[in-house]
């Protein structure tokens, strides 16, 4: 998460003022979950903070298919 954020604020001002423009906020996406248990909490916020910011209009469906594909590929078999 603390990359994430880095990321945010390293943006330039150019950068900035033309997501002003644009009416957007830029929100970083989720790290791939790998599983560990101590990052179980952060990756479940990032991507409800990506899901309210720029997935309103999608299905459920979509949304769910969004996060899971942000999670480590062995995972999914379990």
């Amino acid at each position: 998460m603390q990359v994430q954020i880095q990321a945010l604020l390293t943006g330039g001002a150019g950068e900035r003022e033309k997501r002003r423009e644009e009416g957007g906020i830029e929100v970083a996406k989720s790290q791939i979950f790998d599983g560990t248990s101590a990052k179980v909490r952060g990756f479940i916020l990032a991507c409800k903070l990506y899901i309210r910011m720029k997935m309103k209009g999608e299905s459920v469906e979509g949304q769910v298919q969004w996060m899971l594909s942000y999670i480590q590929e062995g995972l999914a078999d379990v």
